[in-house]
């Protein structure tokens, strides 16, 4: 199924110690890349954090940011880092003398530093383990969205891909109608210079033009692109890539269809190809 690159997922799990979030957002772009914020704590768990995220995820800018909210109530949550209070106490006391001034350094102040208040209690390996899990049931639900998303953005490509079919077909039908006109416009243009014509050589010049603006190659391969990027919205796998693949093809036919053009009918179908394959382009490029 179609996915799209653009999504966003969050997801939290209550542990013994707390209570675990992620939040997962993701847009296009052209390969996988992946941000990560983790506490420090959980650090440990970015490379399985990253294989996970790698094997569910194929293209796309992936931020990924896990929280850990401690719960204070628990019993035994926290303590003090009484080293560091001691070396911190120590410290601004040794400042005090250096620059003969009270010290302004609170209990409050003390409490804030980083690792004064410890929380020796919590297994942070099986927590982690716990992350990882909670990342799987958030990656699950960011690949469901990813998809919903990519069913409307395939359903857009269709709805273009049947105005295509339409532009080409209406060429396909004139184009008798164009030789035969031809045919006739140059028969007058003679007739009004009054020159003969060698035999056969008015046959020679409609063939000659018929050649030159022979366009059913053009209309052929359209078709098969057509075909081919229908057959590419029901794929399993990712098809951004092919897609806007097939989009440079499809562009470059409607463009000499154009050159060939010697009817506004043509030049007029060619136009609205060209905008019709833009907008599909300008809309695959968040499929991943």
């Amino acid at each position: 199924m179609t996915a799209s690159m653009t999504a966003f997922a969050r997801n939290h799990m209550a542990t013994s110690w707390g209570q675990l979030s992620w939040e997962i957002r993701s847009v296009n772009h052209r390969y996988l890349d992946i941000s990560l914020r983790l506490p420090e704590p959980l650090r440990a768990a970015e490379e399985a954090v990253r294989e996970r995220i790698n094997k569910q995820l194929a293209r796309g800018k992936i931020e990924c940011n896990l929280r850990f909210q401690v719960d204070r109530n628990l019993p035994g949550t926290m303590s003090i880092n009484g080293q560091l209070v001691d070396k911190l106490t120590e410290m601004a006391n040794e400042i005090e003398k250096r620059i003969h001034e009270s010290s302004s350094l609170s209990v409050t102040d003390i409490l804030n530093w980083p690792g004064v208040i410890t929380e020796d209690s919590i297994d942070y390996s099986l927590l982690a383990e716990k992350a990882v899990d909670l990342l799987d049931d958030t990656l699950q639900e960011l690949k469901k969205n990813r998809q919903r998303e990519g069913g409307r953005l395939a359903e857009m490509v269709r709805e273009r891909l049947t105005g295509i079919s339409e532009q080409v077909e209406t060429v396909r039908s004139i184009l008798p109608e164009i030789i035969t006109a031809f045919k006739l416009r140059l028969e007058n243009r003679l007739n009004e210079l009054k020159e003969s014509l060698e035999p056969g050589r008015l046959e020679q010049e409609v063939v000659i033009f018929a050649n030159k603006s022979d366009i059913a190659e053009e209309l052929d391969r359209l078709e098969s692109h057509i075909t081919e990027t229908q057959h590419a919205l029901t794929s399993k796998k990712p098809v951004g890539r092919r897609l806007d693949f097939l989009m440079q093809e499809m562009n470059r036919e409607a463009n000499t269809l154009g050159s060939k053009s010697s009817d506004i009918r043509v030049t007029n179908a060619s136009i609205e190809l060209k905008v019709l394959i833009e907008q599909i382009r300008e809309q695959i490029q968040n499929v991943e």
